[in-house]
């Protein structure tokens, strides 16, 4: 069953995608082993998009990418490494995870209660400086 959160990730697993490929064609990675990343990084998400629930066998992959591809480390996009968890949460801040820590007690809650939940809507509004700390 997949759902808007799920459908989010993967289409941030695409663009991640997208940035692997522009590595290869660019020409800054050994091709051959680029080539079987990629490989496993396809399969990782077709069967995300079969089974939503075996998030994983994600954690492994978007930890080689941190790895494998270290000047791309800042690309890698934040939510990934909380979606999959376990070691990915590794190469984030304890500030960082305190913040998905909200959105996901946010987002269980809107689930719970049938009302509709905005990833990135709420995420804005957890990372939106305080009031009085506008100048």
């Amino acid at each position: 069953m997949a759902n808007a959160y799920h459908d989010y990730n993967l289409a941030l697993l695409a663009h991640l995608r997208g940035i692997l490929l522009a590595m290869g064609e660019n020409e800054q990675v050994s091709e051959e082993s680029h080539a079987m990343f990629l490989e496993r990084f396809d399969e990782l998400v077709m069967n995300l998009r079969e089974v939503p629930e075996e998030r994983h066998l994600g954690q492994d992959m978007i930890c080689q990418v941190f790895h494998r591809y270290p000047q791309i480390a800042h690309l890698v996009p934040r939510d990934l490494l909380w979606f999959f968890g376990g070691d990915c949460l590794h190469f984030m801040p304890d500030e960082e995870i305190a913040i998905f820590q909200a959105l996901e007690e946010r987002r269980y809650e809107a689930e719970q209660n049938d009302e509709p939940f905005d990833w990135n809507h709420e995420k804005q509004l957890l990372t939106m400086p305080a009031e009085g700390a506008r100048h």
